[in-house]
């Protein structure tokens, strides 16, 4: 009986030391975050394409789609509480090509809400930069810059969050391009931990 109390015991603690090295939002994920980041002599991000790179890689989703969005309530505050929704999504392609942009629409608190996401592939560097900007704010954030690897694709740049240093990851798996699923994660800690903390499953409209 003891020995199956400390088998318990150490099983108990090996998961509670999982859960709090990485944080999923949902553990289908788990195998998206990316390792180990890359940085320069000047502490940038170093992010190189993959030799698969191409501007044809968000062609899967040109389109009108419904989405099915989880968020976290709240963000690196170890919190577990998932707010659920639903959104539309029309992506149409710009440049000959190499650039496409979403429009993204839903209520939060019954109130519109509008956002759009710019996609620009640059032929000389192979990368792809996503730029983000909503109702809300007005503003272009950050681009997230990254490429695809086969059907899992990652885009990542620094950021500041509520004051605080982080770098973000916007993950996309498009294994099933009929219904791809993105995810965005926040790592306080120049990539040893990330916290998954919105993500969506795109089906095509009908």
């Amino acid at each position: 009986m003891k020995n199956v109390k400390r088998i318990v015991s150490l099983m108990m603690c090996l998961t509670s030391l999982f859960f709090a090295t990485l944080t999923f939002g949902q553990a289908s994920n788990a195998k998206l975050l990316p390792g180990e980041l890359k940085f320069t002599a000047a502490g940038e991000l170093d992010i190189s394409p993959s030799p698969t790179s191409s501007q044809h890689d968000f062609d899967f989703l040109e389109g009108k789609w419904v989405l099915k969005d989880k968020k976290l309530k709240s963000r690196l505050t170890n919190n577990n509480e998932w707010i659920e929704f639903e959104s539309t999504v029309e992506m149409r392609k710009l440049l000959n090509g190499i650039g496409n942009m979403d429009v993204y629409k839903t209520e939060v608190d019954g109130k519109p809400f509008e956002g759009i996401a710019l996609r620009l592939f640059n032929p000389k560097t192979k990368l792809w930069s996503i730029y983000w900007a909503d109702s809300n704010v007005g503003v272009m954030d950050v681009p997230v810059v990254g490429s695809f690897e086969g059907n899992i694709g990652k885009f990542f740049c620094k950021d500041k969050f509520k004051g605080k240093d982080i770098i973000v990851v916007f993950l996309w798996d498009k294994t099933d391009p009929n219904n791809p699923v993105w995810s965005q994660a926040f790592s306080p800690d120049n990539g040893k931990t990330w916290e998954i903390n919105a993500t969506n499953t795109s089906h095509r409209a009908k």
